[in-house]
């Protein structure tokens, strides 16, 4: 590669990878740091900041999920319906108990860059609250091309 010369990364010369992760006994905010780098491929030597050059991440056991201090009821997540007095909260732990895994979706998603390409980068991120999840044809597939 010629120093002189600025990469750029072609759609052609991508090639993702399948990882899994599980988060049993992990820290919600560390781990979705580690899933969000994963998913924009900031790891590795190509990448480029306006193009798509991550993997594809499956995120498991979203039910041993953990968060630090007095997050479980303290953190509170909003959403608006546009209607008068249409303003709800929930706290983290309420969050969790209707489905753990929406909580790891929401601060993968808060860590991604707010532009055009978090939602091609998003759609990549696999988030299942069991240990079970249904790519298993694609990462024997990557293992098995990588021998």
């Amino acid at each position: 590669m010629d120093i002189n010369r600025a990469f750029f990364l072609r759609v052609e010369d991508r090639a993702p990878r399948w990882h899994v992760l599980s988060a049993k006994g992990m820290v919600l905010g560390r781990l979705a740091t580690q899933v969000a780098d994963l998913l924009r491929g900031k790891g590795k030597a190509t990448f480029t900041s306006h193009t798509d050059s991550g993997d594809y991440v499956v995120v498991t056991d979203c039910a041993g999920i953990e968060l630090t201090g007095d997050k479980w009821d303290g953190k509170t997540y909003v959403r608006y319906s546009g209607y008068k007095s249409g303003l709800k909260t929930q706290t983290a732990r309420q969050l969790f108990d209707k489905d753990p895994s929406e909580l790891v979706y929401r601060a993968v998603k808060g860590m991604l860059p707010k532009n055009k390409l978090s939602d091609q980068v998003l759609s990549k991120l696999r988030v299942y609250a069991e240990a079970a999840h249904p790519h298993f044809a694609q990462i024997n597939t990557q293992e098995k091309a990588a021998k």
